[in-house]
């Protein structure tokens, strides 16, 4: 009787393993379709002739037709970055060929002090490129960004300035200091030139901005603020609005995925206790929040259209009904709940990677990939810029398709039992 229980529960161990197997053989096999889909997608994408100065995919016109940009542009860096992802995947030589080649377009960008973007420009671009095919050049031009990123930090706020200024959606009103919950994204930059250089001013100003974002920008349902403007000569954090999102205290979900992503990011960096308790419990927003459809694509806002949430007068937002999804935020939180995922125990750390495979699945069939050729050759569909701004509405966006063949490239890694970095 006893070996007969015994039998039984081995042969259930065999079919349990055998179960676990194939599901993560057919992961693997949907992570395979998707880039060798995205490897295609890219390759039709460096046959599109560029015009004068605009090289960099951003996104398609009101008329269907793709959009480039400058490579000022705030979303320069995401095209490289996407070749390097797609290219180490599929051990492709051409694109590995292209993603030199765009990267080496934004070197002039490493001197930009125009903003705080060059971040997302040169990390995403040169920061990758130094991932995969290191070289010390690569080294010197991504410190000379974030000296140039440097100049941004004010002391007396402890932050760095986002914009030169915004105006208020409510009137006339123009701040002089405002900083977006976007900044997270940028600190990766500092932590590098840290690490490479062993200047802890970097580090120390990065650090400093993630602790003010954490006190000013986050709230107490660890929701956020997409703005806070400051004074920058007392240092207070003066109010928090909106730029992007619906209303001032509602929640714009890119806002939120940058909010996740950032403080991941942070405590990597810092193994600071306080920004993994920050990024878990904004995390624990997104996953738990009941408006999150069935898919696990969040719409652009979680609050649009709801009662005690209104737009400010001069936002569009008070023109749109429709409640659009937003495939870019969706896939930048996919990529930060995989990483999260690996400091995060029990339960928790098991739906941070479940929503993260859920809404790679979504993000891969049909509602949201495009077909092959179409969509102006970018792989996702249906992303949001800035409804306020009516500007970028329901189209493909060239960081929906950075974070998800980062999120698939991460996710791949983490299947194989590889580190993430």
């Amino acid at each position: 009787m006893r070996t007969k229980h015994f039998l039984s529960a081995t042969l259930a161990l065999c079919f349990c393993a055998k179960v676990y197997a194939q599901m993560i053989d057919n992961e693997h096999a949907f992570i395979k379709e998707n880039m060798e889909f995205a490897a295609k997608q890219c390759s039709l994408m460096l046959q599109t002739p560029s015009k004068g100065k605009a090289v960099m995919p951003h996104s398609l016109t009101r008329n269907g037709q793709q959009a480039k940009g400058s490579i000022y542009l705030w979303t320069a860096g995401f095209f490289p970055g996407t070749l390097w992802y797609v290219s180490e995947y599929t051990n492709n030589k051409d694109l590995r060929d292209s993603a030199r080649v765009y990267t080496e377009k934004m070197e002039p960008v490493k001197t930009f002090t125009g903003n705080h973007d060059i971040g997302f420009m040169m990390y995403c671009s040169y920061g990758n490129a130094n991932r995969f095919v290191p070289d010390s050049r690569y080294d010197d031009i991504l410190i000379e960004s974030a000296r140039s990123l440097c100049s941004r930090f004010n002391a007396t706020t402890g932050t760095i300035q986002s914009w030169n200024s915004f105006r208020s959606w409510h009137g006339d009103e123009t701040y002089d200091f405002p900083v977006i919950i976007d900044n997270m994204m940028n600190l990766e930059l500092l932590f590098f030139a840290s690490r490479k250089t062993g200047d802890r001013k970097f580090k120390d100003m990065a650090v400093s901005h993630a602790e003010k974002t954490m006190k000013n920008q986050v709230r107490n349902d660890y929701s956020c603020y997409h703005v806070v403007y400051y004074d920058k000569n007392t240092g207070k954090a003066i109010k928090g609005e909106t730029a992007q999102g619906y209303a001032d205290n509602s929640t714009w979900a890119r806002g939120q995925a940058w909010g996740i992503y950032g403080f991941t990011m942070v405590y990597r960096e810092t193994q600071d206790p306080r920004f993994l308790k920050t990024a878990q419990r904004m995390a624990d927003y997104y996953v738990n929040h009941p408006g999150l459809p069935a898919d696990k694509i969040t719409y652009w806002d979680f609050n649009a259209n709801q009662n005690g949430y209104t737009p400010g007068i001069r936002s569009n937002a008070n023109n749109v009904v429709t409640n659009y999804r937003d495939a870019s935020a969706a896939a930048t939180i996919a990529s930060a709940l995989l990483e999260l995922s690996t400091y995060t125990k029990g339960k928790k750390g098991k739906a941070y990677l479940e929503t993260a495979r859920q809404i790679l699945h979504s993000l891969g069939s049909p509602a949201y990939r495009a077909q092959e050729g179409a969509n102006g050759n970018f792989i996702l569909m249906h992303s949001v810029g800035s409804i306020p701004h009516n500007s970028e509405i329901d189209v493909p966006l060239t960081y929906a398709d950075y974070y998800f063949t980062e999120a698939l490239y991460r996710y791949d890694r983490l299947l194989n039992g590889q580190p993430l970095f």
